[in-house]
């Protein structure tokens, strides 16, 4: 079996990891991290275990499970089996790359229990956090997972202009529709699973929300209401909730190919789009206005706080402040996100966050206004960040398509 990512790929992404790891916790001597989709992000293989990035010398995998698969996957030299957390440090050292006085662990991994037990069993280490520097290393893309998001994009793009508006039709309901996306995703060669960064945040492929649905009240972070299938899998679409004639539906589902995402929303009207009503067209134009300046802007240097700022003034400029990004409680404070690995990633477009945009970031920006009564409308795609602007991964198209 192949390797997919390469020990040329894992050199460079030690390199920035070290490199950010001086800079966000200069005691460190290295990162020692628990979070499985860091695991594969270090090494190719999603162990379950821990993996040790010294600042020098080689990583050292140890898995609880699985060295079979992870020799197959893996270009790592050193993977090691291990059962407890007090034998981390021996293994380390026996492989050539002993533990230091200081470590960053990626604390958003660890349970408090995994993490008190860690500190009783390397009881005479001292940890910093490692977040930080995992998070802007996996902002930036190498080439080869460009690669990846390209293709992944262009597939996503496939589905929701050509293969979804070929199927479906108004009288439908929700759930129906998002299982003739998840038929197309799979079709195509999609991999279908999504994941989060944020803790406790689930994802399953995305929301269909027909009309009103567009508007539900939801626990998750982000715009678009849906009242899913039931209050346990609150994702997809609801059974009972028909696209009626007349009406948006807004489909914000996601696309993974060989574990990596890319986020877009396409608002659909039942019926010719002659037929959609003064108030949607306006507020669906001032969505596009804010995209396409946004997308303008996109280029290396550029500030996401300052982005999100200059669309709240043209928001508000159009009178349109009460539904953009929600109604009332629903409301969520940002215009777009980083992604990659997993949907929520670093950056995010929003108040605080200042750190200039690099070239190589993959970012959803996804503005949309709730309208009382009839739903939600706006758009979203993904978009690669290049040394002279952005270009989007996930298709052109930002207008309502009507389904007839």
């Amino acid at each position: 079996m192949s390797h997919p990512v390469s020990s040329e790929e894992l050199a460079r992404r030690y390199e920035r990891c070290r490199r950010l790891l001086q800079q966000y916790a200069p005691d460190a001597g290295g990162m020692l991290v628990v979070s499985r989709i860091n695991i594969y992000y270090l090494t190719g293989t999603l162990g379950w275990g821990l993996v040790w990035l010294p600042l020098e010398g080689e990583p050292v995998l140890m898995l609880r499970k699985g060295l079979e698969r992870a020799a197959m996957e893996s270009p790592l030299r050193h993977v090691v089996p291990f059962k407890s957390y007090k034998e981390v440090a021996a293994l380390c050292a026996e492989c050539g790359s002993p533990l230091t006085p200081v470590i960053a662990v990626d604390k958003n991994g660890f349970s408090w229990t995994m993490a008190e037990m860690l500190q009783s069993r390397l009881s005479s280490i001292r940890f910093a956090s490692c977040d930080a520097v995992l998070a802007q290393a996996r902002a930036v893309k190498s080439a080869w997972e460009l690669g990846v998001l390209r293709r992944c994009g262009a597939l996503h793009a496939a589905v929701l202009d050509e293969a979804l508006p070929a199927r479906m039709r108004p009288g439908m309901n929700e759930q129906e529709i998002a299982r003739l996306y998840v038929e197309a995703v799979f079709a195509c060669g999609g991999n279908g699973m999504l994941r989060m960064s944020a803790h406790g945040e689930e994802n399953f492929f995305g929301y269909a929300s027909a009309g009103t649905s567009g508007i539900y009240p939801t626990y998750y972070n982000g715009p678009l209401g849906c009242k899913g299938m039931c209050p346990a899998i609150p994702f997809m679409g609801d059974a009972e909730r028909v696209w009626e004639r007349g009406a948006p539906l807004s489909i914000d589902m996601g696309f993974n190919a060989e574990g990596y995402n890319t986020d877009r929303t396409q608002v659909y009207w039942s019926g010719p789009t002659a037929s959609i009503p003064e108030e949607v067209r306006r507020a669906h134009a001032v969505c596009v206005e804010v995209f396409e300046r946004t997308a303008a802007e996109l280029k290396p240097g550029a500030v996401p706080a300052k982005l999100w700022e200059q669309a709240c003034a043209l928001v508000e400029r159009e009178g349109q402040t009460e539904g953009f990004m929600g109604l009332g409680r629903n409301k969520v404070p940002f215009l777009g996100h980083g992604i990659g690995l997993t949907v929520d990633e670093t950056p995010v477009f929003a108040k605080g966050f200042a750190a200039p945009l690099e070239e190589g970031m993959v970012v959803a920006i996804e503005p949309k206004i709730g309208i009382p009564g009839i739903g939600m409308v706006g758009l979203e795609h993904t978009l690669e960040i290049t040394a002279s602007g952005s270009r989007s991964l996930t298709g052109t198209e930002t207008g309502l398509i009507g389904i007839d």
